[in-house]
């Protein structure tokens, strides 16, 4: 009986988690697309294999070994973007993976747009990414664009903002609550 009830609690918490955003929006490839928690609600997000391939990947990986769970949003300017994917928070740091080469393409950044960030080098992205609060023709072929934000948009604008003359850094920084694969989610509620 208990394994019973245990069971049910699981489906139930689940599919309130996990099934209000499907129902939002039809998923077509779960492999393909994140889920990431955020406090005020799920962001999902099309990745783009077609583009970036690379870091389509490492996103998937990262997102697999739990890595992004609990990571701030460090870098947040509002009308411009929300980074986050490094634990440290301090916008220095990133997984123990090496970097990968840029891949560049000819897709704009434009609201919604996920992106890698990266150093000056063009082929240092790492761990770290951004989501385009509005648009910056500075940064196309600039940033290597990995997906976009399919449903949720409103939670990404909610993100705490940062001090515009510390270049957006956040003192109290929101953070991603959990990110999952959406084919993982489906599996584990079937």
């Amino acid at each position: 009986m208990k394994a019973l009830l245990r069971a049910a609690v699981t489906a139930l918490t689940a599919a309130f988690l996990f099934a209000a955003p499907a129902a939002a929006v039809e998923i077509t490839d779960p492999e393909n697309t994140l889920l990431m928690e955020l406090k005020t609600g799920t962001v999902v997000i099309e990745m783009r294999p077609d583009l970036a391939p690379q870091h389509v990947e490492r996103i998937k990986t990262l997102t697999r070994q739990g890595f992004y769970d609990g990571t701030p949003f460090h870098r947040v300017i509002r009308g411009f973007m929300a980074q986050g994917g490094d634990p440290t928070g301090t916008g220095m740091g990133g997984s123990e993976l090496p970097d990968l080469p840029a891949e560049f393409s000819n897709e704009r950044h434009i609201r919604g747009i996920a992106s890698m960030a990266r150093s000056a080098n063009p082929n240092s992205a790492n761990s770290q990414f951004f989501i385009m609060l509005g648009s910056a023709p500075s940064l196309d072929g600039q940033y290597t664009i990995w997906g976009r934000v399919i449903d949720g948009m409103p939670h990404v604008d909610a993100i705490r903002k940062g001090n515009p003359q510390a270049n957006g850094i956040v003192s109290n920084p929101d953070r991603i609550i959990s990110m999952r694969v959406a084919a993982d989610v489906q599996e584990k509620t079937q």
